[in-house]
């Protein structure tokens, strides 16, 4: 990369100019800072909103190995005894 020796020097306008560039850029990468922060937000409420409610609808499951279990030993309880009566 060659400098060229006749934009060496720079006028005070020129300077203005980038840092009126530099400060918009600035506050653009602020602006979406800040959205980003407030998305990152809404998302972390939103998953523990879900988190709740995945919690609730586990809590009023039905517990169906149980039920099968118990079912089973009834079944069970209930043939033997037919067997035993039925004699």
């Amino acid at each position: 990369m060659t400098i060229h020796p006749e934009r060496t020097a720079t006028t005070p306008a020129e300077l203005a100019e980038l840092r009126r560039s530099l400060d918009v850029g600035v506050v653009r990468i602020d602006g979406r800072l800040a959205l980003l922060g407030q998305r990152s937000e809404q998302a972390e409420r939103d998953l523990a909103e879900v988190a709740e409610r995945l919690r609730a609808l586990e809590h009023g499951r039905w517990p169906l190995p149980s039920l099968a279990a118990l079912t089973g030993v009834a079944a069970l309880a209930l043939a033997v005894w037919q067997a035993v009566v039925g004699r």
